[in-house]
């Protein structure tokens, strides 16, 4: 008991020595007992600066996600920078995915994936503007040189002309397809129709296949040609039906038909158009006109002149 008695001393005078030092503080009992091996607990204030802390820095967490989040305005730089931020492995994955459509393979679903790029549509359409361009005065050089009679000069307004086409056609359809989709929407509340985006970047990457196409045409064998730009157009047209199909489906029959087969007649069109614009028949030199005989033979009797009346 001397010794229990001892030991609950030192511990009073610890706790009154602790007192002393911080008089804000305050000891802790349950029932009138101390807290074991001699530990005294001391209470904060409720109000201390711990939870005040935790909220600031939550709210400096919550401020820095909005801001992540915040999207800059479509007028900035910044706002177009991402639709540019690919990698080659994504841009290579699109372009294989363009020139092999198959039924029930959606484009934007299994190689977009809510990640439209416009880096991809623009390399492609201008490689394939000059591409044309190119092409179109290659075929008139490589004809002169088989037929000299044949009358060539540089047409670099070519360049201009594809382009011009080429970049219209990339962003005019896919606005006017976008929109009326669009306004269907709000008449077949079940169809969900693609970005205006997404949109730009399937017809983009579905002109890839005329690249190689374009260069093709360089053989000088018509019926070739017309058949390396069938086999372009049925993939290309492919690629847009296929992709487009998932949305139009749940339209009417007759809007869906009418839609798909507009798609594919303009893009019918543009491959048509080109093929007759920048591979067109090549002109002849003005031959010179034959040269008339000098003289009569002596063999043949003089032309009847016409004879005097006289009066």
């Amino acid at each position: 008991m001397a010794a229990a008695d001892e030991l609950a001393f030192h511990e009073f005078e610890e706790a009154s020595d602790l007192l002393a030092e911080t008089p804000d503080a305050a000891t802790t009992s349950g029932s009138n007992q101390l807290t074991p091996q001699g530990h005294v607990a001391v209470a904060v204030d409720s109000g201390g600066s711990y939870g005040a802390e935790e909220e600031v820095e939550e709210s400096d967490r919550t401020a820095l996600l909005q801001e992540e989040k915040q999207q800059p305005g479509f007028w900035t730089f910044g706002y177009y920078q991402s639709f540019f931020d690919v990698d080659t492995s994504q841009v290579l994955d699109r372009i294989r995915g363009s020139l092999l459509p198959r039924p029930g393979h959606n484009f934007v679903r299994h190689h977009l994936r809510n990640g439209p790029d416009l880096y991809g549509p623009f390399w492609i359409c201008a490689t394939l503007a000059f591409v044309l361009a190119i092409t179109g005065n290659l075929t008139l050089v490589l004809a002169q040189r088989r037929d000299p009679s044949i009358h060539y000069s540089p047409q670099f307004h070519k360049v201009t002309v594809a382009g011009v086409t080429i970049y219209c056609y990339v962003w005019l359809v896919p606005l006017a397809l976008w929109a009326f989709l669009r306004w269907r929407k709000g008449v077949r509340e079940r169809m969900g129709p693609y970005t205006f985006l997404e949109t730009v970047c399937v017809y983009g990457y579905s002109l890839f296949v005329f690249i190689p196409t374009v260069i093709l045409w360089l053989i000088p064998v018509p019926w070739l040609q017309w058949l390396f730009g069938g086999l372009a157009l049925a993939l290309s047209a492919a690629s847009l039906v296929f992709t487009l199909w998932p949305v139009v489906r749940e339209d009417t029959r007759l809007v869906a038909a009418v839609l798909l087969s507009t798609v594919v007649l303009l893009h019918a069109l543009l491959a048509v158009g080109c093929k007759f614009y920048f591979f067109q028949p090549l002109p002849l030199a003005h031959p010179a006109p034959p040269t008339q005989a000098a003289s009569l033979s002596p063999d043949l009797p003089p032309p009847p002149t016409a004879r005097a009346h006289t009066t």
